[in-house]
C-alpha cells in the first residue's frame, strides 16, 4: 500500500509580506501588493507595474557570501525553506540525510542573474561577444536551474534525490507532486519542496509585451489584477516562494507533528494544443481535476474550496470555468472559488507553491480567501469566484490547479488526513 504523505511545515516568501504570517494577513485581508515597478526602469515597456517583494536578505539571513553566490530566486527559496524546517520542529542532525531529499520547481530560474552578467560580460550589449573575465565568480551557479536544488539541500542537510522541476507556471504544484510521489514510493521519508521564482527582469517583461499576456492597467496598480472581471486587460508579474515539509503520514503523527494537510491526489495533462492557446472547453484541465479527485478517492461534492489558477487573461478565465463545470458538474457551482493571483501577482513557477500554501492556510483558518478587484462579473465566468471579501467557510478539502503556456495542466487535492480512509 502506498504511504501517506502530509504537509509538517511551511515557509513562504511574498509580495507584501516576508514570512507565512504576513503571507496569510495579505490573502485574508483582500490587500493587493501591485505596485508600479521598482526594480529597473519600465518605461519603455507596455505594463509598468507588478507584485513585487519587499526583500533586504541580510535582514532575513543570509550572509554577505550568500548574497553575492544566489540569484534573487534562490535566495527566496532559501529563505522560504528555513522557515519551513523551523515550522516542522524536525531535528535535522537526528534524520537520515539519505532520506531526505529536495524538490523544487522554478520557470526562469536565475533569469535576473543572468541577466544582470550579461550585461557585465558584454559591456551592455556594445561587445559582440561577451568578455569572459568580466563574468561575475558564480556565473556558473545562476546559469543552471539545478543550483536551486543543490541550496535547499545545504539549507536542509539533504543528501537524498535532488530534483528540479521546470514546467513553465504549473512548476510549483509539479515540484510538490514529484516530492509526494518519492514519500509514496518509499524513496525517501522527508522532502523539502516548493518552489521560487524572481521574473520581474527586463527580459521577462519584454517576452510577456511582446504576446500581451500582461495588464496595460498602470494608472492604478493596487486594482491592476483582475481574474474573472469583464474589465480584466491581462495578469501582473510577481515574485516569491513556498516551500514546504512533506513527511510520510504515520511516522509525523509519531513525533506528534503539526499536521497541515495530506496530499491526497494530483494530476498533470498536456493540450498538446498551441504553445499559448488554450482549447475553449477546458478538456485536459478537467482531465487532470478528475483524476486527482479520483486519486484522492474524493467525490467533486467532497470539495469544500478551489483555489484557481485565475491569471487574469480572458483567455484563461473562461478556459477555467469550463473545466470546472466539466470536472464537477453541479458543484462547480455550490463551490467557493478565488485568485490569489489578485493579490499578489503570477509569479510563473514559483505561483503554484504559492497557491497551495494559500490553499493549506484556507484549511488552517476556515476561510476562502478573496479575489480582489472582482466587481464587474464576465458572464461567461458565472461560478462563485468569492469578490473582494474573504468567507468564513469550513473547509477540510481543497482542490488547487495551474495553468501554463505550452498547454501545461495540473491539479492537486489536499485534505484533512481524517477526511479520507487509509
Amino acid at each position: 500500500m502506498a504511504r501517506r504523505v502530509v504537509i509538517t511545515g511551511l515557509g513562504v516568501l511574498a509580495p507584501g509580506g516576508i514570512g507565512t504570517r504576513d503571507f496569510w494577513s495579505l490573502l485574508s485581508s483582500g490587500r493587493t501588493a501591485t505596485r508600479g515597478i521598482t526594480r529597473f526602469d519600465p518605461s519603455g515597456f507596455r505594463t509598468k507595474v507588478a507584485a513585487e517583494a519587499d526583500f533586504d536578505p541580510l535582514l532575513h539571513g543570509l550572509t554577505p557570501q550568500e548574497v553575492q553566490r544566489m540569484d534573487r530566486a534562490a535566495q527566496f527559496g532559501v529563505v522560504a525553506a528555513r522557515e519551513a524546517l523551523a515550522d516542522s520542529g524536525l531535528d535535522l542532525a537526528a534524520l537520515d540525510p539519505h532520506r531526505t531529499g529536495v524538490s523544487v520547481g522554478t520557470a526562469v530560474g536565475a533569469i535576473g542573474g543572468l541577466d544582470r552578467a550579461y550585461r557585465v560580460a558584454g559591456d551592455d550589449g556594445r561587445l559582440a561577444q561577451v568578455d569572459h573575465t568580466r563574468a561575475p565568480e558564480h556565473l556558473y551557479e545562476q546559469f543552471v536551474p539545478s543550483s536551486f536544488a543543490a541550496e535547499l539541500a545545504w539549507t536542509a542537510s539533504a543528501e537524498g534525490p535532488a530534483t528540479v522541476v521546470s514546467t513553465g507556471c504549473t512548476s510549483g504544484i509539479d515540484a510538490v507532486a514529484h516530492a509526494a510521489d518519492l514519500i509514496r514510493e518509499g524513496v525517501a521519508d522527508i522532502m523539502v519542496t516548493g518552489a521560487t521564482d524572481a521574473p520581474i527582469t527586463p527580459l521577462v517583461l519584454a517576452g510577456f509585451d511582446a504576446v500581451k499576456a500582461t495588464t496595460s492597467y498602470d494608472d492604478r496598480p493596487e486594482a491592476a489584477s483582475r481574474p474573472f472581471d469583464a474589465t480584466r486587460k491581462g495578469f501582473v508579474l510577481g515574485e516569491g516562494a513556498a516551500v514546504f515539509v512533506l513527511e510520510e503520514l504515520e511516522s509525523a503523527r509519531r513525533r506528534g507533528a503539526h499536521l497541515y494537510a495530506e496530499i491526497a491526489g494530483h494530476a498533470s495533462r498536456s493540450s498538446a494544443h498551441h504553445m499559448t492557446g488554450l482549447r475553449p472547453d477546458g478538456r485536459e484541465l478537467a482531465e487532470a481535476v478528475t483524476v486527482a479527485l479520483d486519486e484522492a478517492r474524493l467525490c467533486p461534492s467532497d470539495l469544500d474550496y478551489v483555489n484557481a489558477h485565475g491569471s487574469g487573461t480572458r483567455q484563461n478565465d473562461r478556459h477555467e470555468t469550463a473545466a470546472y463545470k466539466l470536472a464537477l458538474g453541479r458543484h462547480a457551482y455550490r463551490t467557493p472559488i478565488s485568485s490569489v493571483k489578485s493579490m499578489i501577482g503570477h509569479s510563473l513557477g514559483s505561483i503554484g507553491s504559492m497557491e497551495i500554501a494559500a490553499s493549506v492556510l484556507a484549511m488552517e483558518h476556515h476561510v476562502v480567501p478573496p479575489t480582489a478587484n472582482l466587481r464587474t462579473r464576465d458572464p461567461e465566468c458565472d461560478l462563485d469566484y468569492v469578490p473582494l471579501v474573504a468567507r468564513d467557510h469550513r473547509t477540510d478539502a481543497v482542490l488547487t490547479v495551474g495553468s501554463g503556456f505550452g498547454g501545461f495542466q495540473s491539479a492537486m487535492v489536499l485534505a484533512r488526513p481524517d477526511r479520507r480512509t487509509a
